[in-house]
């Protein structure tokens, strides 16, 4: 079988088994399954499954499961890949054996405890890799845990795309707080086993999990990776540092991850195109240090900002697509919860103002993720810490993630969203604003609704008094008589209490388009 870089992305990039050191395929390679194909996996129910690997140039390779069994032919560079059919998920573990044949040489691979359920790749920066063990809510759960599984992939980096990384698949609960409180309930909705696979570092930004080519469609990410190659110093610090028998420090470490692209080469692309369900993104702190994004200094602020992160997003999320050759690959995005930092530009400072250069602008960007198909976004902006960028309410992130997986991946009858803003209607002195999903609309202390801000023109925001009326908040206020536009929750720490009758917050909105 030969394949070529120019199949769709994924297809062409074959990689071997785990545990061993990252690099390409060798012409004269023993059979060697792919990183993730090991003892204790779980592969992904009701879609094709991809093997591949590595074998002698021209090898026969078989790959039996399930009673299916599945015929490739290694080709000159002793890469092969084959797909077995749709599988139904099921608690019974079973073996997956690979063999090959190659004029008198036979071998043999036999992987045990195969199980079929729901994979989730689960990634990001620092509050997706905030260990389970750290919320006691979390941790909590530990005793109840059953049927879950995963994949931690080794933390490093790679100046080319990687064909192999590290990991070992065990079957227990992975050591993410929000991977792991998704992966328990997602489990009991689906009722299948759950496979979750970690890549992810902290610090890291949205261009650090970005393939080479996005320079064609990102014209900073473009400026990045060449202002990257011009730059001997750092690269030759970062083989330095790889070289180091004993590892490196911490602050070597925060120097790794905050550089781009290099971590999709190592931690991401030897993934592809492992079935799964799709991908849960907790991201965005890194990429909210600006508003308009490319800051000289310091160094590590070279990226989107926030106001143009949500396009760069969106193109993240279909290039990935690709490289799983998938278009139906699931996307959850985590918007970024409360917090009270706002960016040096900003005209005030208040964390719960609508005007500041806050983490609002990222919520807002995250949302336009929404413009594609098979994607959806978490509302977290009810939780938080106004002084702490690793706020420790994780629990609620997982089983909110997991409502909308239930839902939109599962076909789930289940309310998984608040309150989302339908109409803004003014009328007079007062606006109305419309919301979907406000089944039971309220508030959660029983008091007015918070954080509604309304204007003219003029851009004078003015807190609104605010009103419910069956599934339409109306506001008002005496210093403005004839409001036109309202931001709601659009603060980087905002003070909210509005709900449905499943006590999901609303989610933040703005209905003007002022600029910044």
């Amino acid at each position: 079988m030969k394949l070529s870089s120019h199949l769709p992305f994924g297809l062409s990039r074959i990689v071997g088994l785990a545990l061993l050191p990252c690099s390409a395929g060798s012409a004269n390679a023993e059979l060697r399954p792919a990183s993730l194909f090991q003892n204790h996996m779980v592969l992904q129910r009701d879609m094709p499954v991809p093997v591949w690997g590595d074998a002698d140039p021209g090898a026969k390779v078989t790959v039996e499961f399930a009673g299916q069994k599945k015929i490739a032919t290694a080709d000159g560079d002793g890469k092969w890949m084959l797909k077995l059919d749709a599988l139904t998920g099921t608690y019974d573990a079973k073996d997956l054996t690979i063999s090959s044949e190659h004029q008198a040489k036979a071998e043999h691979v036999k992987l045990t405890d195969v199980v079929v359920g729901e994979v989730w790749i689960c990634s990001g920066q620092s509050n997706m890799q905030f260990a389970a063990k750290a919320v006691p809510e979390v941790k909590a759960l530990i005793p109840k845990a059953k049927h879950i599984r995963s994949f931690a992939v080794k933390r490093t980096v790679a100046f080319t795309e990687q064909d192999r990384c590290e990991g070992k698949w065990i079957a227990r609960y992975p050591d993410s707080a929000v991977a792991f409180s998704f992966a328990h309930s997602l489990q009991a909705s689906a009722d299948v086993p759950i496979g979750i696979i970690l890549s992810c570092w902290g610090s890291s930004s949205l261009e650090a999990w970005m393939p080479r080519d996005m320079v064609d469609t990102v014209p900073h990410f473009k400026t990045m990776m060449d202002e990257f190659d011009a730059n001997t110093e750092t690269k030759s610090k970062i083989k330095e540092v790889l070289n180091r028998p004993k590892g490196w420090s911490k602050q070597e470490d925060v120097f790794l991850r905050r550089q781009s692209n290099i971590l999709y080469n190592a931690m991401m692309h030897p993934l592809a195109p492992y079935a799964c369900r799709g991908l849960v993104w907790y991201q965005g702190e890194r990429n909210t240090q600006s508003m308009f994004g490319m800051l000289k200094e310091p160094w590590f602020s070279r990226n989107s900002g926030m106001l143009i992160y949500g396009d760069v997003l969106k193109k993240w999320i279909q290039r990935y697509r690709k490289e799983w050759g998938n278009e139906d690959m699931h996307f959850l995005i985590t918007m970024l919860p409360g917090y009270g930092k706002v960016a040096d530009t900003s005209p005030d400072k208040a964390s719960d103002s609508p005007t500041a250069h806050s983490w609002a602008w990222m919520r807002e960007s995250q949302m336009q993720a929404l413009d594609l198909k098979g994607v959806s976004v978490a509302n977290t902006v009810d939780l938080g810490d106004i002084k702490n960028v690793h706020p420790k309410d994780k629990l609620p992130v997982g089983q909110r993630l997991a409502l909308l997986a239930a839902r939109d991946t599962l076909g789930k009858d289940v309310s998984a969203q608040g309150p989302v803003v339908k109409k803004v209607e003014a009328m007079g002195n007062i606006v109305i604003v419309h919301f979907d999903h406000a089944e039971g609309l309220k508030t959660i202390d029983g008091k007015a609704p918070n954080a509604f801000w309304i204007t003219d023109d003029s851009k004078k925001w003015v807190r609104a008094q605010a009103a419910i009326k069956g599934s339409t908040v109306v506001l008002q206020s005496s210093e403005i008589s004839k409001p036109l536009y309202v931001r709601y929750a659009f603060a980087g720490m905002p003070k909210v209490n509005l709900v449905n009758a499943e006590e999901l917050p609303a989610y933040p909105f703005r209905s003007d388009e002022f600029k910044p």
